[in-house]
């Protein structure tokens, strides 16, 4: 058995990673995991350092891309959305709804896609929920399970195939009551479902500096008893056997 990590923010996510790209390579060999995604947030700026680097290793290199989704009736509602390059066609059109983002998206500076774009460049992509910060993950914690159904249905037709609930163990809020809910309604619709650690750094002990790096963005001191605290020493590059060994009632 293997395991590979198909949700990882690098360098080039200024928002909130510390994974430097030269630094990832060799430790996802040590990991033993033979291939890595990465996923920014809103951009690909880091695909071709991200490709030569995997490749010089021995590793295959995933390209994706961690999009911010618009609610269609409160556009303050941000969902995320995990969309991983399946082909040729579907690195393309990652690129068109990343370039649409940003010329027709931005709000505050944010750039965000919508429902219906994300429909028109599905093609070889794959997508990833977005766990408890996708839309059905929001469904799902609010307690209404027939819009959870229902969104998941309308994913389901856009990305036939090739649409994956994603469950975390990250230790964060709501996490637990998300992937239980999660797995009965995968099982209930017959979907398939996919493990991720939504990886920020690459040790634990790294996960102090990873915070810095949020303040900073953010505008926060570390000692700030009022900054919102939404990582947790979890969230690191877990090897192929810890993530094997967590997910191990869910296969």
């Amino acid at each position: 058995m293997s395991f590979v990590h198909l949700r990882l923010h690098t360098e080039y996510s200024l928002v909130d990673s510390t994974v430097r790209i030269k630094q990832l390579m060799p430790a996802i060999e040590a990991a033993e995991n033979p291939a890595v995604a990465m996923t920014d947030q809103n951009n690909l700026f880091g695909m071709v350092k991200f490709y030569r680097a995997a490749r010089a290793q021995g590793l295959k290199p995933i390209f994706g891309v961690d999009v911010l989704l618009e609610d269609e009736e409160d556009e303050s509602i941000l969902y995320h959305m995990i969309l991983l390059c399946q082909n040729n066609i579907g690195y393309h059109n990652l690129t068109r709804l990343i370039s649409q983002a940003y010329m027709k998206g931005q709000k505050l500076g944010i750039p965000r896609v919508k429902r219906s774009w994300v429909k028109e460049y599905s093609e070889g992509v794959i997508a990833l929920s977005g766990a408890r910060d996708g839309d059905v993950g929001y469904s799902l914690l609010a307690g209404n399970i027939e819009q959870a159904k229902e969104r998941l249905t309308e994913w389901k037709e856009i990305f036939p195939g090739s649409y994956y609930l994603e469950l975390q163990r990250t230790g964060r809020s709501n996490e637990d009551e998300y992937l239980h809910a999660a797995v009965d309604l995968a099982l209930e619709t017959n979907t398939p479902v996919v493990a991720t650690n939504d990886v920020r750094f690459l040790k634990p002990e790294d996960f102090e500096a990873h915070e810095a790096r949020v303040c900073i963005h953010d505008g926060y001191t570390l000692d700030d008893n009022t900054r919102p605290k939404v990582y947790t020493e979890q969230q690191y590059l877990r090897s192929a056997n810890e993530m094997i060994e967590l997910f191990s009632d869910i296969p």
